[in-house]
């Protein structure tokens, strides 16, 4: 199996290329993130070793990059950084597993191994629907290829119906996915915000997509 490791960091790539190797794979490594993208499109990988904070682009921007080039070669993240919001943003942008800095080597390879079983498969990171399209990583929308501005709210309730095009979900539901399961405020604010979306990515755009469905719920209706 082929790997490929992108590692600005001399000592500890070439810790990881030797005990690689000696678990029989074929390692490639690359120190920064222009390299890894020439790598990565020039060669085919079983599975990509990629550290966060790189010279020239970093992790992030050569996950999004292999992701938009429809390469879903499997890629776990390896990085000093620990809080939630990078592991998220990891995830957000692509990629399949995310460790932390100082990690087991025998961790490490069975992570890799179970990247492996789990082969490649097509993994888009945006949402579309139609001609609506979100990124969760970067919090763009558009639709028909215009950008539409959306709130952090309004955001995440088009995420929630997006992933959901075709089913209908209850009040309830939205309230504990797009607020909290502990919400304690007025019900209604849901109908307040789905009226907001229709008035931003439906109207506007000649649609009428998103539905009440009364004594039931809600549902983006699917093209």
């Amino acid at each position: 199996m082929r790997v490929l490791v992108v590692e600005d960091e001399t000592r500890l790539a070439a810790s990881l290329r030797a005990g690689l190797e000696a678990e029989g794979f074929a390692v490639d490594v690359a120190p920064d993130g222009g390299e890894a993208l020439w790598y990565a499109r020039e060669n085919a990988y079983d599975v990509i070793l990629l550290d966060l904070m790189l010279p020239v682009l970093n992790g992030y921007d050569v996950c999004r990059r292999l992701r938009d080039d429809q390469d879903w070669t499997p890629i776990l993240m390896l990085t000093a950084k620990d809080g939630d919001v990078d592991q998220v943003t990891a995830l957000d942008t692509g990629a399949d597993d995310y460790v932390t800095k100082p990690f087991s080597f025998q961790v490490l390879l069975a992570r890799i191994r179970s990247l492996v079983r789990r082969g490649v498969s097509e993994r888009p990171t945006a949402l579309e629907v139609g001609d609506l399209r979100l990124d969760p990583a970067s919090k763009a929308v558009t639709r028909a290829g215009t950008e539409v501005r959306l709130t952090a709210r309004e955001l995440s309730l088009l995420e929630f119906l997006m992933r959901r095009a075709g089913d209908v979900v209850t009040k309830q539901q939205i309230l504990g996915n797009v607020w909290d399961f502990d919400f304690e405020g007025d019900p209604n604010i849901v109908e307040v915000y789905v009226a907001r979306l229709r008035n931003k990515v439906d109207r506007p755009f000649g649609r009428a997509d998103i539905e009440t469905l009364r004594g039931s719920g809600y549902r983006l209706r699917p093209p």
